[in-house]
């Protein structure tokens, strides 16, 4: 028999990740419509102009075409923002689910546009294999209405669907899995708070494999401090604004782009700008930083109380992984919940970076929600992917 291979595609505003499975040979195309450029896993290389995102493919399956497997691609996997209240799992993408993801793009307009331009080009280009759709949203269609549902009148959420959704559900998935086999215990039993920090950030409690709360709401823009975006706000600050003169369009550049890490500190929205600058000195900087481990501490301890215990907080994303001292900040005040960090085994970025005295494990896990796209698409195209390995409670 003859192997397949999935493509996962992530499809952003102007750029392109496309992995392969299960080789997890990885392409990635940035500035789309500037000055692009393109880069992989195995050495390979461009820079000529592309213009839009169904060149940009076209050039990725150049690229990897000598290192598809013999059975050529089976399927693809799209990484889908926002599925809203129609998409609790993922689905193969035909041309009325095209259209549902369309009409939800005002709900995610970061992400959404961009990742129908990737399902777009895919299936032009390889229109004879199934395409699966991947929703961020569909990992926490299992928490209760008190943590979903918003102080509006109820007919909102009933006419409207006015809710909250959450996002990065593959990564929540994935890393809190991880988490239960490195403690050596089923996730069934456990209660995990997953922190994916990075450009875009959330935290999610997770009781017994289900998500029961997370910080992003009715769109990515709540819950914690990210690199453009404002996170929690009190509304009536958007009603002031309104007010004051500032267009719909402005208020939404405003939150979407031109908040959080780069609206605070005036620096940049990379947290080692951030970083840099709070080192000589600048304030804005610094208080920038608090408020990012600050918001971080206390969306663990409400989680915490929410679940009626913890037994781990696992940091991921490219923040979370990578940035040992916000991962101190973020901690220092939640000895109290007995989660206390080895201060060595954190700068060294170890798998457990919990102190041997702490009563709650405190784990550093990459995050690999291309997997997660890929083995859903596997499961939904009817396709034996090898070479990926078991995940715990694969069908929790």
């Amino acid at each position: 028999m003859k192997h397949s291979g999935i493509l996962v595609v992530n499809a952003g505003s102007s750029s392109l990740k496309v992995k392969l499975f299960p080789s997890r040979d990885a392409v990635l195309v940035e500035r789309i419509g500037g000055e692009s450029r393109l880069a992989s896993s195995f050495g390979a290389t461009s820079e000529r102009p592309v213009a839009r995102h169904d060149e940009a493919l076209h050039l990725v399956l150049e690229v990897l075409e000598e290192r598809l497997p013999e059975g050529g691609i089976a399927a693809v996997g799209h990484r889908v923002v926002h599925g809203g209240m129609r998409f609790s799992a993922p689905v193969v993408i035909d041309d009325p689910v095209v259209r549902i993801v369309e009409e939800l793009a005002t709900l995610a307009p970061l992400h959404n546009p961009a990742n129908l331009e990737g399902i777009r080009a895919a299936r032009a280009l390889l229109p004879d294999v199934k395409h699966v759709a991947v929703f961020d949203t569909a990992f926490h269609a299992t928490m209760p209405p008190r943590a979903f549902l918003f102080g509006l009148p109820i007919e909102q959420y009933r006419a409207h669907r006015i809710r909250r959704y959450g996002f990065h559900g593959p990564s929540h998935d994935f890393v809190t899995r991880r988490a239960a086999e490195v403690l050596g215990r089923p996730r069934s039993e456990l209660k995990l708070v997953s922190l994916h920090l990075g450009n875009g950030a959330s935290a999610a409690a997770v009781d017994g494999g289900r998500s029961v709360d997370t910080s992003m709401g009715f769109t990515p823009l709540d819950g914690l401090l990210m690199g453009t975006r404002s996170g929690a706000l009190d509304p009536g600050v958007l009603l002031h604004l309104l007010r004051g003169g500032m267009s719909v369009d402005e208020l939404d550049a405003m939150l979407n782009r031109e908040s959080g890490l780069l609206g605070l500190s005036g620096v940049s929205n990379d947290m080692r700008d951030v970083r840099a600058a709070a080192e000589r000195g600048h304030e804005d900087a610094r208080a920038a930083l608090e408020v990012f481990a600050y918001r971080i501490a206390k969306t663990v301890g409400a989680y915490a109380a929410a679940m009626g215990g913890l037994d781990g907080i696992v940091f991921t994303g490219g923040i979370g992984e990578n940035d040992a001292r916000i991962r101190s900040e973020s901690l220092r005040s939640l000895e109290f919940l007995g989660a206390r960090l080895d201060e060595v085994r954190n700068a060294e970025h170890a798998k457990r970076i919990s102190s041997d005295t702490s009563s709650v494990a405190v784990l550093v896990v990459p995050t690999d929600e291309e997997r997660m796209i890929a083995r859903a698409t596997a499961e939904l195209a009817g396709l034996a992917l090898e070479g990926v390995g078991a995940l715990q409670e694969e069908t929790a």
